[in-house]
């Protein structure tokens, strides 16, 4: 992400952070971001939306809106994509979701890691899951971000901040077969 791009973002973030904090619904907001997010990205159709510059920003705005008032979304939020859709700006829309979402563990001092799996983790995977980086990271306060892709085949992909944990099949295989191809 070029800084520019980083600096607007985190702006709109802490913008929402500081309008939601005063109206007290900070969990509301950061639910309702991470639901749009999570559909944003299994929808090619809603990521083409947000990010297409061939739709108009008034075509972006309503169709955002219909979607946000069908799931039931905070008012806030509403508003919110609504100002960055008629700014031009929904491009930009993961991203500021991103960035309010972490901005938010540290102010809570939570650990955030994101966690990528061939299928959808049980409860009981997902808290076996947070238990372990929990350990990793030296902090019981961890915020994981889960997310689906059946190219791993099987196995988990965790990265806590810098750090990154592959240890999918996909990865294995391709180390495999680097070797391989050095042997011959």
């Amino acid at each position: 992400m070029s800084s520019s791009m980083a600096g607007f973002t985190g702006r709109y973030a802490n913008a929402l952070f500081e309008l939601a904090d005063e109206k007290n619904s900070v969990d509301a907001v950061a639910k309702d971001l991470s639901s749009l997010a999570e559909m944003i990205e299994g929808s090619d159709d809603l990521e083409r939306l947000v990010t297409s510059p061939a739709i108009s920003k008034e075509d972006q705005s309503r169709a955002m809106q219909s979607i946000l008032e069908k799931s039931g979304a905070d008012p806030l939020v509403k508003q919110f994509v609504g100002v960055i859709a008629s700014n031009g700006r929904l491009f930009a829309l993961t991203a500021i979701i991103d960035r309010f979402l972490a901005d938010l563990a540290t102010r809570r001092g939570e650990i955030s890691a994101e966690v990528v799996s061939a299928m959808t983790l049980n409860a009981d995977l997902e808290d076996e899951v947070r238990q372990a980086v929990s350990k990793v990271a030296g902090s019981d306060k961890v915020s994981l971000t889960m997310r689906v892709d059946p190219s791993l085949i099987g196995g988990l992909v965790v990265r806590v901040g810098s750090r990154m944990i592959d240890s999918s099949i996909k990865s294995k295989l391709n180390k495999l077969e680097m070797t391989m191809k050095g042997v011959g």
